[in-house]
């Protein structure tokens, strides 16, 4: 039975780990963690934003909750029930609930079909609707993004890019989906655009009452458009908090490096928070203890020799990080 008052979707210690092989014989030598132990949870109507260098796990993570890639270990749950245990028509009712808004839409547009092609393919799949529906959700949809009904009749390449996005944006909705998965969804853009598309996506979840999974790098985008952020550190969450209290008591190291790579201007941000220089560790060959240690300026002995694990420091604000214990 799905639990009463359940977030709409959930992760639990979330895992995927790729083989590594070598020689002829294509023997496992090793493994990436690429996402290693992840935890979080997004209300209905929400926004959770999931940020952290390139590498860290944020994509991979997406790609399980969309069922790309399979987990490794741990648990999908989704309006209380957890996934493992669906039948085949609730598998694919969930595919059809979750819809992904990809970095490129030059990339994930077919070049070869036409806009409302393009926007159709996935209503299709269920076959309940007419063909006269059909275009009537696709004219709909096209509108809801700012674009007109007769632009279905193009190809992806008479547009702008970020005209691609919002008919990318199109064929997210047609489904009438749950969930949205945003990977990084304005990066590409020009600076110019990328504000429209943002206001875009934030009125279309007033209107809609639409969920979303926000993955991105650019932490100045996740506070604008995030309920809750949380923050990978080589395919671990590091620290974790409603986007306010994070961007006013921000407590990993980490997570500080990050605030003050991005918003240097402010007076506030002092050099000391700085990280080391060094390259980001191999989730090949991740670091004992904490992964950040190697490259965090208030590393202590304790740091190279345990992990740390995700401690509630105020209410909804979860760190991992011994510092929390010294405090």
């Amino acid at each position: 039975m799905p639990l009463k008052n359940a977030p709409l979707l959930e992760v639990k210690n979330l895992k995927r780990h790729f083989p590594v092989k070598k020689g002829i014989f294509a023997r496992v030598s090793g493994w990436v963690k690429a996402v290693d132990d992840v935890s979080f949870a997004i209300d209905k109507g929400e926004t959770f934003g999931l940020v952290g260098e390139s590498g860290c796990g944020k994509s991979t993570t997406a790609k399980m909750i969309l069922l790309i890639h399979e987990k490794t270990g741990g648990e999908i749950w989704f309006e209380g029930k957890n996934i493992a245990h669906y039948s085949g028509n609730e598998r694919q009712a969930y595919r059809e609930s979750i819809q992904p808004v990809f970095q490129d839409p030059t990339g994930s547009l077919n070049p070869r079909l036409r806009v409302g092609s393009i926007i159709r393919e996935p209503m299709t799949v269920r076959g309940i609707m007419s063909p006269k529906e059909t275009d009537e959700r696709i004219a709909e949809v096209l509108s809801a993004v700012g674009m007109r009904p007769e632009h279905a009749q193009r190809f992806p390449h008479e547009f702008s890019g970020g005209q691609r996005q919002r008919i990318a944006i199109a064929r997210a909705l047609s489904t009438s989906p749950k969930l949205i998965v945003l990977d990084e969804p304005i990066s590409s853009l020009d600076v110019s655009i990328r504000a429209q598309v943002m206001n875009l996506l934030l009125r279309l979840q007033q209107q809609l009452g639409l969920t979303y999974l926000l993955i991105a790098h650019d932490l100045a985008v996740v506070l604008h458009m995030s309920s809750t952020v949380g923050v990978m550190y080589v395919g671990k969450m590091v620290e974790c908090a409603d986007s306010t209290e994070l961007y006013q008591n921000t407590a990993h190291p980490y997570t500080k490096a990050l605030f003050a790579a991005a918003f240097h201007h402010l007076s506030d941000m002092k050099p000391g928070v700085l990280i080391n220089p060094g390259e980001v560790p191999s989730p090949l060959h991740p670091p004992p203890g904490c992964r950040f240690h190697p490259r965090c300026p208030q590393a202590m002995p304790v740091c190279g020799e345990i992990e740390p694990v995700l401690k509630e420091i105020s209410r909804g604000h979860q760190v991992a990080c011994h510092l929390m214990a010294t405090a």
